[in-house]
């Protein structure tokens, strides 16, 4: 089990991951009311969306980099 993770290495698919940590600190960005989707300001459902585009953005790019 060691080797398997020294001979993993860095890869070019982690820099997706960087998709999801900028929206998720630039808080003025989403920092508003409007627009409001099924009732729900922009602040909670654009966090809602975050976390869901995360959870399938982070298994693709798992799935990617298992494999190599």
């Amino acid at each position: 089990m060691e080797n398997n993770l020294r001979q993993r290495s860095w890869s070019w698919w982690y820099l997706l991951l960087l998709l999801l940590f900028v929206p998720s600190m630039w808080v003025p960005f989403y920092n508003r009311i409007e627009p409001t989707f099924i009732g729900m300001p922009f602040f909670y459902w654009f966090q809602l969306a975050l976390v869901i585009f995360g959870a399938v953005l982070t298994a693709g790019v798992y799935a990617l980099t298992e494999s190599e």
